[in-house]
């Protein structure tokens, strides 16, 4: 894996860092060394998000991180999903510099690198790569619904949520590492641009492709993770929520994509309004029966197990909830980041 450092100035451990949060718990496309947020410098970014250190070191900025580094690295990852999607203006200076370092840049951004004039100029330059996750495919070569994921022999297990930017992606990626590592052959797709950056063999960042291939082009992804792996289970991450107002298309089209034979539900029980990475609306989360409802309505599919987002929570808080949850709904509640996936795996072993 080639070296990377991550720009995620002012965000990191926060909502709008959740691409550089994703790729320090978990990458297998980039071996990440650093950092780069002035207002987390100096800590161990493992500690920082889960109180474990990992050795990724959080440095003030690029030209810190370059005279302590023993090496250049290859790439440096905007870390950060903005809304809109654009390029911070104030990430401009720092994106130049490392280009004239000899670095290619990579980003998950609705604002394309390789679109942009100065930084595509200065690539050329400087011979350097400029990597756009979230650009799809040329539009003639977009495919629509043609009804395959559904006669597929293996599970089709999304893991879907109550809000965005909830940990669905995360939960994810634990959960297909959990059944592997408990013989049970399975796949990840991704829908987004972190799940891409982190190294998915397999997916599409599907916000940024036209309403018309939506379902076509993760409906590909899907059937391409199983005609190459041949596993038994194909897990694919949520985007958004099916009620939240301002993610019309997301879980819909995953539905529609995958046919899932169970879902997985995530909910972060201490969350009282919704995520929109702004702060100009306040929206009540819903309650999980109303999810479970909406989602098994429209999917024709059943929920089958409940993951926690444990933000704002102690451990033993989460416990309660978890055996609350259990007894009220009867299904198996943990959390991926506290618990692993064993209840999850069990059930999913059930389905077999």
């Amino acid at each position: 894996m080639e070296s990377a450092l991550i720009l995620c100035e002012g965000s990191f451990g926060r909502t709008m860092g959740k691409t550089a949060n994703g790729l320090v718990r978990y990458s297998a496309r980039y071996r990440i060394v650093g950092v780069l947020d002035s207002t987390t410098a100096g800590r161990d970014a493992g500690e920082l998000l889960d109180g474990r250190p990992n050795g990724i070191p959080i440095f003030a900025g690029l030209r810190e991180a370059l005279s302590r580094l023993s090496e250049t690295p290859a790439t440096l990852i905007v870390g950060v999903a903005t809304f809109g999607g654009y390029i911070p203006k104030e990430f401009r200076p720092v994106i130049r510099e490392a280009i004239e370092a000899g670095m290619s840049v990579a980003a998950g951004l609705h604002e394309y690198l390789a679109e942009d004039a100065e930084f595509a100029g200065l690539a050329a330059k400087h011979r350097v790569r400029l990597i756009d996750v979230r650009k799809p495919r040329p539009l003639r070569e977009l495919a629509q619904f043609s009804d395959l994921s559904r006669h597929l022999p293996c599970l089709r297990i999304p893991v879907l949520g109550t809000d965005g930017a909830i940990g669905k992606r995360t939960t994810a990626i634990l959960l297909t590492e959990a059944l592997r590592a408990g013989g049970v052959s399975a796949e990840f797709v991704a829908t987004g641009q972190t799940g891409l950056l982190q190294g998915a063999r397999y997916g599409v960042a599907l916000d940024a492709i036209k309403g018309d291939f939506m379902v076509g082009e993760l409906e590909r992804e899907v059937v391409r993770a199983y005609e190459e792996s041949r596993p038994k289970v194909v897990v694919v991450e949520g985007q958004g929520s099916i009620s939240h107002p301002a993610y019309v298309a997301g879980t819909r089209a995953i539905i529609m994509a995958s046919m899932p034979s169970g879902i997985v539900l995530q909910h972060a029980p201490a969350r009282k309004t919704r995520n929109f990475r702004r702060d100009v609306v306040a929206w009540p989360m819903p309650t999980i029966e109303k999810e479970i409802q909406m989602l098994e309505l429209f999917s024709d599919a059943k929920v089958i197990a409940l993951t926690l987002n444990h933000e704002g929570l102690a451990p033993e808080e989460v416990h309660n909830i978890e055996k609350d949850y259990e007894s009220r709904y009867s299904l198996p509640a943990c959390d991926p980041l506290l618990d692993g996936c064993e209840k999850v795996v069990n059930k999913i072993r059930s389905m077999l």
